[in-house]
């Protein structure tokens, strides 16, 4: 047998190399597309919506519920449905939806269909999603864990590109425009990421159905308490997601909020690659709670101190948790190999997200402050269950007996895998 030369080694490494950031690149658009824009775009136009088109709080909290319940909607079916996460025609479908969807928000007369519309761009942003994640698991399988990351680094540079254009065109344009803007950017974002390779089919063989089983201690009662914590950070974070700009504007001029925005996407950038690097040496609990408690103090800072200065730490707080909080908790759960992990621990924080605006819009009526005290005190309550989960904690824990397929690294933690039935969405 011919050994492979020096020179030729290193190139194929380089082209391999090459092509991985391709990927990256490609997925990190569709997310910035999908997460960024047609999901998150809501949130600085929401304000817009309050001055210019009369919409109440209570209102803008059911069309952001409307937006969470047919994400989890769309959650479940790339979850049940594994055939639609491997099809290049439905992520395509899906993005040319969600670009629809954008551009006829400005089209529509009525709450009915606002609520219909953003329900439909939650489905289809879900979808997204899941399409995205489960390439970025597949194709970079052989990959450090953090070049995923950057991938998942789209939805902040999305979120900043979106906050952005909504900055500019809070002092030229309308809150039609900002619609419209906001479809043009995702159709530019759709371009690049055109050409992403979904997950491939899964290849039949023995090892498909092979079984790990372990002798180890049973890991229900360490997911039972990462479910609850997971499942309160959706209800907490969800809340601050879409009412932070608002907020932050009743008592600081109009541009801060929207800024306050822009920095939340480009903190959010680096902070799944950032949490990967740390995993390196403190564990996932720890740093689970860590990253909760520092989003917890974000979320309260507006509400409890203000000024320009409080909004911009905590936009950068918030920013630089709420993805690596999704990141740190599914690979906890990866790791305590309890059955369809990811599937269960999305759709608690899926729920979560669905309650969050019903639980505060009470508070709605004297401002949105209040909101963001509950908000914060969910997520404290979420980081206070992530440190029970530290107790006792199998940090080396084996597998229960269910099946295992191809293994895939988890973003947010080196040396973590997901199996291939395992891998749904996260955010």
């Amino acid at each position: 047998m011919t050994e492979t030369p020096p020179r030729d080694r290193a190139r194929a490494a380089g082209d391999a190399t090459r092509t991985a950031w391709v990927h990256i690149a490609r997925a990190a658009a569709v997310l910035a597309a999908g997460m960024g824009v047609g999901r998150f775009v809501y949130t600085p136009i929401l304000p817009l919506m309050h001055a210019q088109a009369g919409l109440s709080a209570a209102a803008g909290a059911n069309l952001a519920t409307a937006n969470y319940g047919g994400y989890l909607a769309g959650a479940l079916a790339g979850t049940l449905l594994p055939r639609l996460v491997r099809s290049a025609a439905v992520l395509r479908a899906c993005l040319l939806g969600l670009i629809a969807s954008l551009a006829a928000m400005p089209l529509a007369r009525s709450t009915t269909l606002w609520l219909l519309l953003r329900m439909g761009a939650g489905v289809l942003s879900a979808l997204v999603f899941v399409i995205a994640a489960s390439s970025l698991l597949s194709h970079l399988r052989d990959h450090p864990a953090h070049l995923p990351g950057w991938a998942f680094g789209g939805v902040g540079a999305g979120i900043a590109l979106s906050g952005l254009l909504v900055l500019v065109l809070r002092t030229v344009g309308t809150w039609r425009a900002a619609w419209w803007a906001a479809a043009a950017l995702a159709a530019a974002l759709t371009l690049a990421a055109w050409g992403l390779r979904p997950e491939p089919a899964p290849r039949p063989g023995p090892a498909a159905h092979s079984r790990v089983r372990a002798s180890g201690p049973r890991t229900h009662r360490w997911f039972g308490t990462l479910f609850a914590s997971y499942t309160l950070e959706g209800i907490g974070y969800i809340i601050a997601g879409t009412f932070l700009v608002a907020a932050i504007e009743q008592t600081s001029p109009g541009w801060i909020g929207g800024g306050a925005w822009v920095l939340v996407g480009l903190a959010a950038i680096p902070s799944s690659a950032m949490w990967a690097g740390l995993g390196r040496r403190w564990s996932r609990p720890d740093l689970l709670s860590a990253a909760l408690a520092v989003q917890a103090v974000g979320i309260a800072l507006p509400a409890l101190v203000g000024g320009v200065a409080a909004a911009l730490i905590s936009a950068v707080l918030f920013g630089s948790t709420f993805i690596g909080v999704s990141t740190l908790a599914l690979a906890a759960g990866a790791h305590l190999r309890f059955p369809r992990t990811v599937a269960l621990l999305t759709a608690g924080y899926s729920a979560g997200q669905i309650l969050g605006p019903l639980v505060a819009t009470p508070l709605l009526r004297h401002g949105y402050h209040q909101a963001l005290v509950l908000a914060s005190a969910v997520v404290l309550a979420a980081a206070l269950a992530a440190l029970v989960l530290r107790v006792g904690f199998p940090h080396h824990a084996p597998a229960p007996d269910h099946p295992v397929r191809s293994p895939a690294p988890v973003p947010g933690r080196p040396g973590a895998f997901l199996d291939a039935d395992e891998a749904g969405p996260a955010d």
